[in-house]
């Protein structure tokens, strides 16, 4: 099994990203496909030494974050991320995992993987952190309109996901709503409540935005403006909280004294707080296994997507979406059982 790696994407590239690549055949017995600059890449293998499982392709372009997603991804054909794509299209290796640009590596994926049949609209999942465990939310930004159909889709597709590559045998799904009663929300919210109702997921109604953290769904659906923007405030509350309690320790003897003492659950809440714990975020609905991780992403970070994207390889993830939600006669078909 062989995964490619786009490893000139993120802020990090390519060392961290090397990195990661490097621990992952050294000590997970994986083997990676990094795509990228022959010559810039090798000199990041031999700071750290020989690994057999490593492989480089040649790309000698790379897509910024300040690009035109669609538009460099068909301009620029020998790209790291575009090239990445092109060997999982034609089967060198089974997934792809990048840091970079997300809108590249979502379009990128799908010009070169195309969709599961039955699948309108991939979406990004993001797994977040709870009091109980772990949350999928999605879509996190591929798709800022949506349709009812769509978020159906995405919590058939989020539900399988929690179950094969997480571990969760029945997911408890949720819709993100402004309040519990289906006769709350937008249009949108509205008119999906009762396609979810008469649909076979495990369908626990709605949710509100407070509750995402308690860990009472294991899956949240909404669609892409709202995930987006419940994604980057969670990011961005959990960095400050996190200041504030260090800002807070070095107050007065005490409370350092108190810190010191509380060290190791700090360690612990900052690790499950840490995104770099998740994996990355898979594309949903892709015809193939793609994971996009944080642009911050370090070597950890890269080793669990790369982990990520192998569990979901072998539990034929992808199979699974098209058997459940492609019908010939109708396209979409919600009637399989999970």
């Amino acid at each position: 099994m062989k995964i490619a790696l786009d490893a000139m994407g993120g802020d990090h590239a390519p060392g961290e990203i090397v990195r990661g690549a490097w621990e992952t055949c050294r000590y997970n017995g994986l083997k990676v496909i990094m795509v990228g600059d022959r010559d810039i890449l090798q000199r990041e293998i031999d700071l750290l030494g020989p690994c057999d499982g490593l492989e480089i392709v040649h790309a000698p372009e790379v897509i910024s974050m300040h690009e035109a997603p669609a538009a460099a991804v068909r301009r620029k054909k020998n790209s790291s991320v575009v090239m990445a794509a092109d060997l999982v299209r034609s089967g060198e290796a089974v997934a792809m995992v990048s840091a970079g640009s997300t809108g590249a590596t979502m379009a990128a994926a799908l010009l070169r993987l195309g969709r599961i049949k039955g699948i309108d609209r991939p979406a990004i999942a993001s797994v977040l952190p709870t009091e109980k465990g772990a949350t999928i939310l999605l879509d996190v930004g591929a798709n800022v309109d949506c349709k009812a159909k769509n978020l159906l889709q995405f919590a058939i597709m989020g539900a399988l996901y929690a179950r094969k590559v997480l571990g969760i045998e029945k997911p408890r799904v949720g819709l993100l709503n402004v309040g519990e009663e289906s006769t709350k929300g937008n249009e949108l919210t509205q008119e999906a409540y009762p396609l979810f109702m008469n649909n076979d997921i495990n369908f626990c109604g709605n949710i509100e935005g407070r509750d995402i953290f308690t860990g009472t769904m294991d899956v949240v659906v909404c669609d892409g403006f709202v995930g987006n923007v419940v994604l980057k405030t969670s990011e961005g509350l959990a960095k400050v909280l996190m200041s504030m309690v260090k800002s807070e320790m070095q107050h007065s003897n005490l409370a350092k004294i108190g810190a010191i003492l509380a060290l190791p659950s700090l360690k612990n809440l900052k690790k499950r707080l840490d995104y770099s714990e998740y994996g990355g975020a898979p594309l949903l609905g892709i015809n193939g296994v793609a994971i996009v991780c944080h642009g911050s992403s370090q070597a950890q970070a890269i080793r669990n997507a790369l982990s990520s994207a192998k569990e979901s390889v072998d539990t034929d993830l992808i199979k699974s979406i098209g058997a459940r939600l492609y019908d010939p006669a109708r396209e979409v078909s919600c009637a399989n059982e999970m």
